[in-house]
């Protein structure tokens, strides 16, 4: 009983808006737009290796945005996810197509293929930033 009240009162005594959280420069959402880029990708039936990646550039990124990343295939949501932006722009998501169990069997998540929405977040100070973007998916 006294160790469930220790941790009865530890959880109390230190609320989460207390914890240290990382400083983020957020620019305002006034400030912001969002950019969409969709592409297509394709996963092979026999991919080389367990992983694909998407990834690209932000020109003139908003400070603390992340990229956000949605795989559809046939128009249905299978994978979400956001991928940090770099202090150069660029962004990178790896994700999981195929698993390995420990007998050596192989279970393909992802096959076929597949439309990829990318959202990034840019500041309005550009009028053409739509242009100097790009995004890239690979599998392997």
């Amino acid at each position: 009983m006294l160790a469930m009240a220790v941790l009865l009162v530890s959880g109390f005594a230190f609320p989460a808006s207390q914890a240290a959280a990382p400083t983020q420069n957020l620019a305002s959402q006034s400030s912001v737009a969002v950019q969409e880029s969709v592409i297509s990708m394709n996963i092979p039936p026999d991919p080389k290796l367990p992983y694909g990646c998407v990834w690209g550039t932000v020109q003139n990124a908003a400070p603390g945005y992340p990229v956000d990343i949605e795989i559809y295939q046939n128009g249905k949501p299978v994978y979400v996810a956001q991928a940090n932006v770099t202090s150069d722009g660029s962004y990178q998501k790896y994700f999981r197509v195929m698993n390995i169990d420990s007998t050596g069997h192989e279970t393909n998540i992802f096959e076929g293929d597949y439309t990829v929405d990318i959202f990034k977040y840019v500041l309005n100070s550009t009028s053409n930033t739509a242009s100097n973007s790009t995004s890239s998916t690979t599998s392997t």
